[in-house]
């Protein structure tokens, strides 16, 4: 059985030294690896893309069930992944809840993984 990755707070922005700096330490190569492991399934990378793409910046798991062609149970499991790893912010309005990309934690992993990607 595989080993799982310890528990940690991943709902703020990465912060370390860029993986291009050096040897990270255990903790800084732990809360990248916690964010990538969520971006490493298929269909969150691409309900990123939609809520990239979305006219209004936000989907309901609905709409995002609609565009993939799933069920709503799944989409809502991988955004719940999403939104663990502080990637996807939600807010529920009466009886729906809208998720959203927090682009402030992708920009911060892109620059975890090479301060110059985004320049």
């Amino acid at each position: 059985m595989p080993r799982a990755l310890p528990l940690i707070d991943t709902t703020a922005p990465v912060c370390c030294a860029p993986v291009a700096a050096g040897p990270m330490s255990d903790a800084d190569a732990l809360e990248v690896a916690l964010r990538l492991r969520a971006l490493a399934d298929p269909t969150r990378v691409k309900i990123v893309s939609l809520l990239f793409g979305s006219a209004t910046g936000e989907e309901s798991p609905g709409e995002l069930a609609a565009a993939l062609g799933l069920t709503e149970s799944t989409v809502s499991h991988h955004l719940t992944q999403l939104r663990k790893a502080g990637l996807v912010a939600s807010e529920r309005r009466g009886m729906n809840v809208f998720h959203r990309v927090r682009r402030e934690s992708l920009q911060a992993l892109c620059t975890a993984l090479d301060p110059n990607c985004c320049s």
